[in-house]
Order: C-alpha cells, then structure tokens, then sequence
C-alpha cells in the first residue's frame, strides 16, 4: 500500500516556511504535491493551522473542501477548481498564512491532508469520513 503523503517544494517537513507564504511577505499558499491517495477516496480536505497560536487556541488559516482527488498538487496562490473554502480564524475564507506575534518563539504550521469516504460540508465531519491522513509541518517566526 502507497503512503498518501502531502510535500511542498517550498519547505521540507518540519523546516521553515518562506516569508513569501506569510503575512510578511506575499501571503500566499505554498505550492503542494499530493501523492499516495487511496483509490477508494471520494475527496479530500486540507485544513492547515497552527495549534501554538495564543491564549491556547488552534488558530485556522486555511480550509479546504471536497478537493478532487485525482489532483496531485494544489500550485502555489490558487484555489483548485470546485473546492469549498470554509471561514478561517481570519474570519473569511482564503488562505491566510502564518503570522504569530512578533517574538515569539517559533510556531509549528500543519497542512493536514485527509482522503475522505465522500464530498462533505463542513470540519466537524471529517473524522467520520477520513480513510487516511498525511500531514506537512512548517514553522515560522517574526
């Protein structure tokens, strides 16, 4: 069995994100490869955010919905077509990359990648149709 994976030519796993893809650069997505999905996955969703945010909540800085999964890759600053973007922490939908508090020590990144059963409509159903996980994680400072 293929391990479905979720890479970026931008930053390797665990590495730092480009100021290029935050608030302090262009504030853009990063370009994603998408490999390994099951045959049997109906979509994917991707929800990126950041769980070192202040005041102990997981900030949310971008999701996606029923991504087609034959897509391989999600080029960096576009939405794939027919996707459902949801309302982030930003309080809109979109991308809105890292951008922790000046100081701060570094705050961890994660592009969750889920193969999902079926199309869905929102966050909380992801883990009742979610057939395999791979995640990619950045860091970013100021």
């Amino acid at each position: 069995m293929i391990e479905m994976k979720i890479e970026s030519s931008a930053f390797q796993n665990n590495q730092n994100i480009p100021a290029k893809y935050t608030c302090d650069g262009e504030n853009i997505n990063p370009p994603l490869k998408i490999s390994g999905v099951p045959e049997n996955a109906k979509s994917l969703a991707l929800v990126v955010d950041d769980p070192d945010a202040t005041r102990g909540i997981t900030w949310v800085h971008w999701i996606l919905l029923n991504i087609d999964p034959a897509i391989g890759e999600i080029a960096e600053n576009s939405l794939p077509e027919k996707t459902k973007e949801l309302v982030t922490s930003f309080g809109k939908p979109g991308y809105g990359g890292p951008c922790p508090p000046k100081g701060s020590k570094p705050h961890r990144y994660f592009f969750k990648l889920y193969a999902l059963y079926d199309k869905i409509n929102s966050v909380e159903e992801i883990d009742k149709h979610t057939i395999e996980k791979a995640e990619l994680v950045g860091f970013y400072s100021r």
